[in-house]
């Protein structure tokens, strides 16, 4: 993606942010900059010509000035080398994106509800979280599975739905 295109959709993603439903105008991010950082101008020239590509390169000024604004890392204005991939979607990523969801939700139901927050946790550091979900997927699918699991991994909680004593025999046999 070249700066200009970021220019562009930061002040989409800006002006969304405001409520106005479309993008903000360069006039209005003009007037918005000088209000919200003391007085640190960006002329709506300079603007147009990074947005129209004739000027492709931002001073180190206006970077720091733009990326404080749009609260974006400073080295995400510049182009994206050819054939960049914004976002790698490898599993490996995926696995650590999970994991980090994971221990939010861990952390945002702690203090409610222990018992989750330490199952929540035990996942996030499963070298395979991603596969346990998936393998906790087909327990569910599978009837009755999760009742006779509970009754052998923790007897001394009760299913939600016992398991019938004639049922327990045979499984066990």
């Amino acid at each position: 993606m070249k700066l200009a295109e970021k220019i562009r959709y930061l002040r989409e993603v800006e002006g969304s942010l405001r409520g106005l439903d479309r993008a903000m105008t360069q006039q209005e991010l003009v007037r918005a900059i000088a209000d919200e950082t003391k007085g640190k101008t960006i002329s709506q020239s300079y603007l147009s010509q990074i947005e129209s590509g004739a000027r492709p390169h931002l001073t180190n000024t206006t970077r720091l000035l733009l990326a404080r604004f749009f609260k974006v890392h400073p080295g995400y204005l510049v182009d994206d080398p050819e054939n960049f991939q914004a976002e790698l979607r490898t599993v490996e990523i995926l696995e650590d994106q999970l994991d980090l969801w994971l221990v939010a939700g861990a952390e945002r139901f702690g203090r409610r509800d222990p018992d989750l927050c330490r199952a929540l946790l035990a996942l996030a550091h499963h070298k395979d979280s991603r596969g346990c979900l998936l393998l906790l997927e087909s327990i569910l699918k599978t009837p009755a599975l999760v009742d006779r699991l509970t009754a052998v991994l923790n007897p001394t909680q009760e299913a939600p739905n016992p398991v019938p004593p004639a049922r327990k025999k045979r499984a066990i046999q």
